[in-house]
């Protein structure tokens, strides 16, 4: 029983972040957004790894956004010993925003500040991808920041929207 509502609770989720997703800003744009289930929104680059890295890193200092630290994980894997396909993951944030979601439930400090990935697949194809905030907030239970998350929803399209493949 206990799966067959885990089954229905991620069908609404993807049904509602679907529903939602289609009024973010890169959305309107023609950016396509692919959303799981477990809350992640990726959508594809039009640029290399790299260049898709430096042109989100711009776009995220040139909204004023801090820029918090950029992790090759891919690198810290090779001195591992593992070989793993190129990912970046960037961490950035408003703190005055950011916080507003942890004074609400503490455990939302696990999902900020904000980490976007950037990775190559199997085919070559650059990805970016981030946790949806309204299931970021679904998972805290903050309900109080409605507008806060909707804010945060829109510039993290907007920063997608700066390299998405159209």
């Amino acid at each position: 029983m206990s799966n067959c509502f885990t089954q229905v609770c991620a069908a609404t989720l993807l049904a509602f972040a679907l529903l939602t997703s289609s009024s973010a800003p890169g959305a309107a744009e023609g950016v396509k957004l692919a959303v799981s289930a477990s809350g992640v929104i990726a959508t594809k680059s039009a640029y290399s790894l790299q260049e898709t890295v430096d042109r989100l890193k711009k776009d995220i200092a040139a909204k004023g956004i801090t820029f918090f630290q950029e992790i090759d994980q891919s690198a810290l894997a090779a001195k591992a010993g593992i070989e793993l396909r190129p990912s970046i993951l960037l961490i950035f944030g408003n703190p005055p925003l950011g916080t507003q979601f942890i004074t609400a439930n503490p455990q939302a400090g696990l999902d900020w500040p904000v980490r976007l990935l950037v990775y190559r697949d199997a085919s070559g194809a650059v990805w970016t991808a981030y946790t949806d905030f309204a299931w970021i907030a679904k998972r805290h239970g903050v309900h109080s920041r409605d507008a806060q998350f909707h804010m945060a929803s829109e510039v993290a399209a907007s920063i997608v929207s700066s390299v998405a493949a159209h």
